[in-house]
């Protein structure tokens, strides 16, 4: 008779049962566990996805099936058009002009903001001005102010006060004839990207700020004592130390001045005869009544969310492709940076 197995019987194969099923346990059972642990957390972000869905996700969603029909927003869709309004946003030359607008209010707005927001910053990153604190505040505050707030208080400004502005200018010798500051189409649109320019530069002041800190000091030190002067020391420490944080920033600006939209739509409304009009407004204006028809035939005084949705989302695709664009030149800097860094080091 064979005396009884007291040992673990042999692997068959030279590996447990046993240790090919235990990872698979263990993985269920620690995401099981890593749910129920933070059961609290997905609760919490529960009414923040549920708002998110239902005022985000769902009009999109709506948004896209407007297009397909010519709608005035009242009752339920029913004239099926297809992708004509796709057409006639294409076709539609007061589209053209307004996307122009847009266009000139950031090429414009951008890169002089970003130069002024750079300037005010390494002033006021010096650690021997004093009340710099103040100043930081003074420059912060227009962006904290709604830009319809803001553009309310310039009409009012202009309107009443205009006349004497010029005479102001014109005593200085600035200005040599009266100006309509928002009534004139050939100054409106500088009217308008000067106060944008005032309303957010606070934003890129303070991202500017945030990265001349980031700076290591030493790098300063070092080159004090190789003999530097203050234009060596910007030019060659704190601009290569920027080089990451002025991306974004540009990124950020650049998304920020395309979707302009308050500020143009309370200030001028996008006249006088659509000079200063942006899509924004051009597409709240068709949604809503109050624009030119498609096409700018005439005065469309009836909404045509339709149409307004198909401009939305064509001008929603040429934002992409901006996007994506800047994110791949983004990319493609960082990665030619840092081949450089390794043939450096390698040397």
């Amino acid at each position: 008779m064979r005396p009884p197995r007291t040992g673990p019987p042999p692997p068959a194969s030279g590996r447990p049962r046993s240790a090919a099923v235990r990872p698979a346990r263990r993985t269920g059972s620690g995401l099981l566990a890593r749910v129920k642990a933070g059961r609290w957390s997905y609760l919490y972000l529960t009414p923040f996805v549920l708002l998110v869905a239902a005022f985000t996700l769902y009009p999109i969603g709506a948004s896209l099936v407007y297009t397909l029909f010519q709608w005035n927003g009242v009752g339920s869709p029913s004239h099926y058009v297809g992708l004509a309004n796709f057409r006639q946003v294409i076709h539609d030359h007061v589209f053209w002009r307004s996307f122009g607008h847009t266009f000139q209010y950031t090429l414009v707005l951008v890169p002089l903001q970003l130069l002024l927001a750079l300037v005010l910053a390494v002033v006021l990153n010096n650690k021997k001005l004093r009340f710099s604190t103040f100043y930081r505040s003074v420059f912060f505050l227009p962006a904290v102010m709604s830009p319809a707030i803001i553009a309310v208080v310039f009409q009012l400004m202009l309107s009443n006060f205009g006349d004497s502005i010029n005479a102001w200018l014109i005593k200085g010798h600035l200005m040599h004839h009266q100006v309509d500051w928002l009534g004139d189409p050939h100054t409106v649109m500088w009217v308008v990207i000067a106060i944008g320019i005032w309303n957010t530069l606070g934003y890129n002041l303070v991202y500017f700020l945030a990265g001349l800190q980031s700076i290591p000091e030493e790098l300063y030190e070092a080159a004090s004592l190789d003999g530097a002067g203050a234009w060596s020391k910007f030019w060659h420490v704190t601009l290569p130390g920027l080089r990451e944080v002025g991306l974004m920033i540009l990124f950020l600006a650049t998304l920020g001045s395309l979707q302009v939209f308050d500020l143009v739509q309370v200030l001028t409304g996008g006249g006088p005869y659509y000079s200063s009009s942006v899509v924004n407004t051009y597409i709240y204006q068709e949604a809503f009544g109050g624009g030119l028809s498609a096409g700018g035939a005439g005065i469309n005084v009836q909404p045509n969310v339709g149409f307004a949705s198909a401009a939305s989302f064509f001008y929603g695709l040429i934002l992409m492709v901006i996007t994506v664009s800047q994110a791949l030149l983004l990319r493609r800097m960082r990665a030619r940076r840092n081949a450089a860094r390794g043939v450096r080091e390698g040397q």
